[in-house]
């Protein structure tokens, strides 16, 4: 048979799609440019991962293990599923997350691939490519690397450190277009470690309502809040405002390689009954998580015991204590006490530091002499700090505390005698890093 010469490729090439083309991950793509290479005489130690499972300090509850055992045991669950996910998981989930002001029912569940398959879901039902969605800085990455895979522009909206990482409302405002599709809030926060008082979401709730724009809420840290401090979920508090809610299993219950995820549709006045659809489409894609921890999710979420909770929470508080009273010490370092999550944000005083050229360096050389690896927040389009997790053995939070000490004093060179006590520099009303200065902390935590 003939062949149409003009069908014929000169070449094996093969060429990406555009949308793995605009895939780009910030942190991989910062960190994998890094030259990591740790002192040989120092055992690694790694503040960078936000994944409670790697150091093994930090076990999953009983109940987690013994309700997936008993889901491979019936044998009923190794076959494919509904693609938003058993109804019985789904109402597990839906009375997990009610409360007086915001009750849902399975109906309102969609299953996901890990709160990260939930945020990518949602994002693509809500935006088309050409449109914009807001997202906070610091942030997430994935947010943007969801979005720009897309086509979706993103805009950046600031949180504000000398107020505890609350959201600049006004510039957020500001950036509001007629391309605007969805606004992102991240609440606990990564990588702030910060918990909105139920003042500030209210008051975001009232800006936001005013465009008539979705929330899309990240709440994987929800109710991973320190002593003194209390969760508020956005859905809870709104009462225009449609919010599609983002949890899972992966931080709570300390299972992150499960992959178990959901999306809470809060619908006010029938807003989203577009979406509903839109969801239910896009989670045909893959046809429904993973059904062995589906079948365990009515167990897990309602027999754990409430002294995991606690006993997970006080260790990780009890680190930031750690963290926060060490740094706050150290010349030219600048710690925000967090409220909860698993996240401690750190300014660096780059003036004091000249021969770095920026976080990334700092963080880079800090591997190299001390072998203590913290995530540069450059990854969170936040220049001039580093994040630390808080999920460490305390031992090796100690030794970490007293390493970066080390480093520090050793290149520290001072620029101004106006330091206060907390470390945090008062240069004409403002810090050097650009926010304005503050000389207390007024959180339980931080005593």
């Amino acid at each position: 048979m003939a062949v149409d010469s003009r069908k014929l490729k000169k070449s094996w090439k093969v060429s990406m799609s555009k949308m793995a083309e605009n895939t780009f991950n910030p942190i991989r793509s910062i960190v994998d440019g890094m030259t990591l290479t740790p002192n040989p005489e120092k055992d690694m130690i790694a503040l960078s991962i936000g994944d409670p499972t790697v150091f093994g300090n930090l076990p999953q509850p009983v109940t987690c293990e013994e309700a997936v055992q008993e889901s491979i045991r019936k044998r009923s669950y190794n076959g494919y599923c509904p693609s938003i996910g058993y109804t019985e998981a789904r109402q597990a989930v839906a009375d997990y997350v009610s409360t007086p002001t915001a009750q849902v029912e399975a109906s309102d569940v969609v299953l996901t691939s890990g709160c990260s398959g939930a945020l990518e879901m949602v994002i693509a039902c809500l935006a088309d490519p050409g449109q914009n969605i807001l997202i906070p800085r610091p942030g997430f990455s994935l947010y943007k690397t969801v979005a720009v895979s897309l086509g979706i522009r993103v805009k950046h909206y600031d949180l504000l450190p000398e107020r505890s990482w609350e959201i600049d409302l006004q510039q957020m405002e500001n950036l509001i277009d007629d391309d605007t599709a969805a606004i992102v809030v991240c609440n606990p926060s990564n990588p702030c470690g910060s918990v909105f008082s139920e003042e500030h979401i209210r008051d975001i709730l009232s800006t936001v309502a005013k465009f008539r724009l979705p929330l899309i809420a990240d709440e994987i840290y929800e109710h991973f809040v320190f002593s003194g401090f209390k969760y508020h979920s956005f859905a809870s508090l709104s009462k225009d405002v449609p919010i599609l809610a983002c949890g899972g299993l992966t931080k709570r219950y300390l299972v992150p390689g499960w992959r178990m995820g959901w999306i809470i549709i809060n619908d006010r006045h029938d807003a989203l009954s577009e979406v509903r659809i839109g969801l239910s489409k896009l989670s045909t894609r893959i046809l429904g998580p993973n059904t062995l921890v589906q079948a365990a999710l009515p167990r897990i979420l309602k027999d754990t015991p409430k002294f995991f909770y606690t006993e997970t929470l006080d260790y990780i508080q009890e680190n930031a204590r750690i963290f926060y009273n060490a740094l706050r010490e150290m010349p030219g370092l600048e710690p925000v006490m967090p409220q909860g999550a698993m996240y401690m944000m750190v300014g660096i005083d780059m003036e004091s530091y000249p021969e770095f050229k920026s976080d990334v360096e700092f963080t880079q050389r800090l591997v190299t002499e001390e072998s203590v690896f913290c995530l540069p927040a450059t990854c969170f389009e936040y220049p001039n700090f580093f994040r630390v997790v808080l999920t460490v053995p305390k031992e090796k939070a100690i030794e970490a505390c007293q390493r970066i000490r080390q480093f520090c004093e050793f290149h520290f060179q001072p620029t101004s005698p106006l330091i206060s006590g907390n470390g945090y520099s008062i240069t004409n009303g403002k810090h050097r890093n650009g926010y304005h200065a503050v000389t207390e902390l007024s959180t339980e935590a931080g005593k």
